[in-house]
């Protein structure tokens, strides 16, 4: 079986590398392999497409292939809230939690994770039309295959963009380089507060899977919660998943990443949490209409969601 990822060398989609790398998707009876395929809209397809089994994304980007949430399911969230970090160029000298200091900028962002800024800038009463704020593909991240975080840290130490939106990995490099500085990090209360539910880590799977082999699903939603487990037990396991799957630079630095985002390991999705998605994916557009909470949500797992 397989389970694709936009982007591997990360800290976002880490306890689905984790469960996968820990052997806890083999503990369930699951011969699972990791596929990193980018954008996160192309993972969705290939999801559809039944060339993977699962996705561990972005939540709200299941709406690319699967209009008004019809064919899939969330089973479980990776992590809660919105998880990508607005980082601007060092010599901006941008402070922290100034959200207006986008205006003027080119800010590189994935597609689909851009949406998030698009709405969250909106939300601020930042038009980047009027403002003159760019939000662009990351240079040379375009096609399966790329990893956008180390993408965009490379893109801004160039100088080919103002700052970025991408994923605490991109962060940490661009602030131990001394290339960027952070001006948002929504999970931990920067900007409107209506955006941590924008969207969140999670791993979804099709209605064909789940009504065909549900004990597939829940030995999935299993796999998270006990590498969740894992990592909050002993993050020496987060180099570990590292060191098998990143260069020696990144997988030095996951650990510390892993750690800061343990507060946010928790399978569980809540109703409010799917509000916050829904809303901001009508916002968008991609939506158009409110979901029931279990027509998003495989809820005959949600007992799984605890250890």
């Amino acid at each position: 079986m397989k389970l694709a990822v936009p982007d591997l060398i990360s800290n976002s989609y880490f306890p689905a590398l984790a469960a996968v790398e820990l052997g806890f998707f083999r503990e369930q009876g699951l011969n699972v392999e990791i596929d990193l395929i980018s954008p996160v809209n192309k993972a969705n397809a290939a999801l559809r497409e039944g060339v993977v089994d699962f996705v561990g994304g972005s939540a709200h980007a299941a709406l690319s292939v699967f209009p008004e949430w019809g064919g899939v399911k969330l089973l479980c969230a990776q992590g809660h809230g919105m998880y990508w970090f607005l980082v601007m160029r060092a010599e901006l000298k941008a402070k922290r939690r100034d959200i207006e200091a986008v205006k003027g900028h080119t800010i590189g962002a994935a597609p689909w994770v851009e949406m998030g800024l698009r709405r969250l800038l909106a939300a601020a009463g930042i038009d980047p039309v009027r403002d003159g704020v760019k939000i662009v593909p990351v240079p040379v991240a375009a096609g399966g295959g790329v990893n956008f975080g180390l993408a965009a840290a490379k893109a801004l130490e160039n100088g080919a963009i103002d700052g970025f939106w991408a994923n605490g990995m991109a962060a940490e490099i661009a602030i131990r380089a001394g290339t960027g500085t952070i001006v948002l990090d929504v999970r931990r209360g920067d900007g409107p507060s209506e955006c941590f539910n924008y969207t969140m880590a999670s791993i979804a799977s099709t209605d064909r899977l789940i009504n065909s082999s549900p004990d597939v699903a829940a030995f999935a939603v299993r796999a998270i919660v006990k590498a969740h487990a894992a990592l909050k037990q002993n993050i020496n396991c987060a180099t570990e998943v590292g060191r098998r799957l990143f260069p020696p630079s990144e997988a030095n630095l996951i650990a510390d990443l892993v750690r800061r985002d343990l507060p946010y390991y928790d399978a569980s999705i809540s109703q409010a949490a799917v509000y916050g998605l829904n809303g901001f994916a009508r916002d968008l557009g991609i939506l158009n209409r409110e979901v029931a909470y279990e027509n998003v949500v495989a809820t005959q797992f949600c007992h799984l969601w605890k250890v």
